[in-house]
This record gives structure tokens, C-alpha cells and sequence, in this order.
């Protein structure tokens, strides 16, 4: 890779704010600057990275992680406090709300307003004016003071604006998460339009199945770091595993880990969770000798259960290495408890090879509790489900808590693993011709043609 490829270098950037206790004292240290009366606040850390022309990036990472602040580095409306920042070619940024619009001005005034600061002349602003009018679709309040929009019509022309600016890097900081369903697929569309004409992109997203769709690379931010680069899935894994750190508020026995990789792969099943009673739900015997797991990005509190297998099994309990689309199966899942467990549960979630979230559910929320365990015994539980799935591979991750105090929150999660086992789904000869993910298995009814009455 040359210097050519390159359309962001990023190279030792941080970026320091002064905090103060009082408004007052920023004016004090101004005129008194013998006495240091602000604190450092290091919103980002030695940032290295190069982003090749054409990439599409997605930034992650929990609030104040430092992606914002990365972006408007980028973008240029604040500078490092040490480090250097390179980006080639016209950027097209929508940050926050509000950025780089007058409230006074109305929406077309705003258009040509926005579009001089993106580097658009008079003459090209009045050429694309059109383009950007229909693809905000906002009527008539384009000729009114944007202080009167809502948060979903700025968004709308902020976004049309930007678009038609012919961009070489595109930055966009999650403010598509206001606009309605339609408007976010059209944004969606054209920012993948964009993609495939080589325009680099930069995209903040806590959706993580939207950066699986649109990006080739993603990076993960944690207390002003870089912590991860590279490609999504395993990036997106890690951010999921620390948002769920963060929502049980532990930090002492909550541990991030990467399970080593086993040669194998393996799938499951068993019994209906919501029919059978719960005592039938679980099974103890004596645990695998070698407990086969696949390479994963795991949430694991004081190795209190360990994930012993994860099976695919037909109904009659026999392990399957292909499933038909819309065949009854069962996922078994066995976990090995080290430690007594009061109330276990155990859930599973299985997304396709975009990382996109099919299904997911747990005992807890399918109303039922394998019941309790005791130490150095194997809980195995087993979900029957029919599953009118697109053909493809398909992956289950798999997690078990203790203690349900609400309707899917639990005292405690023990373990939260993913990809532990591939479902494999081919065709159903004896289903219509269909398209999308699942099958609906639609009816069919023809009404007889009515006259109209006079």
C-alpha cells in the first residue's frame, strides 16, 4: 500500500480537554495562568491508523469512548493536542444535529448556506438543487426557518445536502438513528451507492448490524483507544460482550476473554422448552472430557459454568449435520455448572453470515426455569423450533445467567459466547418459491370480483 491509498492517516493523534470546576475559572486561568485550576481530560490516546480510498469504516464503542471526538479531529472542526491528521479529497461529515446549518435561515437558504462550507459553488449548489429537495422530500418547510423542523426533517435535508456533494470521504456520527424507517432505507441505499463508487466512508453506528452490512473494517474505541481494528464480526463481537459488561454495571469478576479455537465445529438440540415441565429440561451426566469449543469472543464471570457442547439434533435426538428450511429441529445446549446455581437460564441467538440477529430467546423469556443445579453437574436444556430459513450457514451463540429479576435481566450473566456452532440450511423441495430470510408460509385467497354499487 502506498501514500496514494490512503485516504485517512491518522498518526499518534490525542486530543486533550481542560475541565474546570466553575465556568469562572477558565477566565482565571487566563489571567492568573501561575495557578493550574482545570484537570486534563484525555478524550483520545495515541490514535494510529491508516484508512485506505474505498473503505467503508464503522467506529464503535460505548458513550464518551471518543468517537465523536475522533471524527470531528477528522473532519477538522477541532484540532489534535498532539499528532498528525491527514484526509485527501472533499469531506462530507453530518455530526451532530444542528452542525453547519443557521436556525434563522430557512431550508433552501440553509442548502446553499451548507453546501459553500462543503466546498459546492454557487453555480453547482443551483444544478444540484433539485436532486437534494427530492431526496429530502420535506414539502414546503423547505421554505421555512429550520428552527421550526423536527429532528427527523433536519436530518433529512442535512443528509441531502451532503450526498450531492460528490464527496471523497463521507463521515456520518449515528444521526440517521432519528429519521423515520423509509428515509433511514433511502440514506442506507445511497450511502451503499456511494460505497460502490470507491468513496471512503466513516460510520457511527451502536446498530451493529448495520455495520455488518456496510462495512469491510471496523474499529472499537474504549476510553480514548483503539482496542480492536480489523474486520467486523470479531470487532462487533467484543463491542457486544462490553456493552453487556457495562449494562450489569461489574467490573470485578466480569471478564472479557478469547476462548481458544478447537478443530471442530459442532451444532444442537433438544426438547420444547414451552410445553414440557421443567424437570424434563434437564439432564445430568457426567461432562465431556474434552468439551468442544469454537473459536469465540466470550463474557465469563469467575468461571462459574463452562459451555460443554451445542448440538443439532432432529426429533428424534440425533445429531444432523444439515438442516431442510422449515424442518423441526432441536438446539441442545449443554453447561457445565462448577458451582451450585439457584435459578440457571440459558438462551441462544442465531444470526446469518452478515452478523444480523434472526432469532434469539432464553428459558426466562420463554416463561419457563430449568429449576436449580448443584455443583459439578451438566444442565442440558434443548429448543425445539421449526426454522423457514433462507438456505446458508447460520450461527448459534449461546449465554447463561443466574437469577431473572425482570423480564429478560437476570442478577447475572455466568458466560456469553459466540459462534459456538454452525446451522447449516438448504433448500425444502416442497416449499413455494420464496425470497428474503424466513418464510412465511403465506395463504392463499381469491375473492370473486364485485360490482361496484351505484
Amino acid at each position: 500500500m502506498t501514500s496514494d491509498d490512503i485516504a485517512i492517516s491518522l498518526s499518534d493523534v490525542s486530543k486533550c480537554f481542560k475541565l474546570y470546576d466553575q465556568p469562572v475559572d477558565r477566565l482565571k486561568d487566563l489571567l492568573l495562568p501561575t495557578k493550574v485550576r482545570s484537570r486534563d481530560f484525555w478524550a483520545l490516546r495515541d490514535i494510529n491508523a491508516n484508512i485506505t480510498k474505498g473503505q467503508t469504516v464503522g467506529l464503535v464503542g460505548q458513550n464518551g469512548s471518543g468517537k465523536s471526538t475522533l471524527l470531528q479531529l477528522i473532519v477538522g472542526t477541532l484540532t489534535p493536542t498532539s499528532g498528525q491528521i491527514q484526509a485527501k479529497g472533499r469531506i462530507a461529515a453530518l455530526l451532530e444535529l444542528g452542525s453547519g446549518f443557521n436556525p434563522e435561515f430557512t431550508g433552501r437558504q440553509n442548502v446553499f448556506f451548507n453546501g459553500r462550507v462543503l466546498g459546492l459553488s454557487q453555480a453547482e449548489i443551483e444544478a444540484r438543487f433539485d436532486q437534494i429537495a427530492a431526496f429530502a422530500d420535506i414539502g414546503e418547510k423547505l421554505e421555512e426557518p429550520v428552527k421550526t423542523y423536527s429532528s427527523g426533517m433536519f436530518i433529512r435535508l442535512a443528509f441531502a445536502v451532503i450526498i450531492n456533494t460528490d464527496p471523497d470521504i463521507l463521515i456520518v456520527d449515528e444521526a440517521l438513528a432519528v429519521g423515520d424507517i423509509y428515509f433511514q432505507q433511502k440514506c442506507f441505499q445511497r450511502i451503499r451507492e456511494l460505497r460502490d463508487q470507491g468513496v471512503t466512508i466513516l460510520f457511527v453506528s451502536h446498530e451493529s448490524a448495520s455495520v455488518f452490512r456496510l462495512c469491510d473494517r471496523a474499529m472499537l474505541l474504549e476510553h480514548g483507544q483503539v482496542v480492536m481494528d480489523g474486520e467486523p464480526k470479531p470487532v462487533l463481537d467484543l463491542y457486544e460482550a462490553q456493552m453487556l459488561k457495562q449494562f450489569e454495571n461489574r467490573s470485578d469478576d466480569f471478564q472479557i476473554q478469547v476462548v481458544p479455537a478447537s478443530p471442530e465445529t459442532t451444532a444442537a438440540a433438544t426438547e420444547e422448552l414451552s410445553t414440557a415441565p421443567a424437570a424434563d429440561n434437564i439432564a445430568v451426566e457426567s461432562p465431556d472430557p474434552t468439551p468442544n469449543q469454537s473459536p469465540q469472543i466470550a463474557v465469563n464471570s469467575d468461571d462459574l459454568v463452562q459451555i460443554q457442547f451445542v448440538r443439532i439434533l432432529n426429533l428424534a435426538g440425533e445429531e444432523i449435520p444439515t438442516v431442510t428450511s422449515s424442518e423441526t429441529i432441536q438446539i441442545a445446549v449443554g453447561v457445565w455448572c462448577n458451582q451450585a446455581l439457584a435459578d440457571p437460564h440459558v438462551g441462544f441467538k442465531i444470526r446469518n453470515r452478515q452478523g444480523e440477529v434472526i432469532f434469539e430467546t432464553n428459558t426466562q423469556c420463554m416463561g419457563q426455569t430449568p429449576g436449580a443445579i448443584g455443583a459439578n453437574e451438566l444442565l442440558e436444556v434443548r429448543f425445539r423450533c421449526q426454522v423457514p430459513l433462507w438456505d446458508g450457514q447460520y450461527t448459534i451463540s449461546v449465554g447463561v445467567a443466574n437469577e431473572a429479576i425482570g423480564p429478560a435481566i437476570f442478577r447475572r450473566t455466568l458466560i456469553y459466547a459466540h459462534d459456538l456452532a454452525v446451522l447449516t440450511i438448504l433448500k425444502n423441495p416442497k416449499d413455494i418459491i420464496w425470497a428474503g430470510i424466513t418464510n412465511l408460509n403465506p395463504t392463499l385467497q381469491i375473492l370473486n370480483p364485485t360490482t361496484p354499487q351505484a
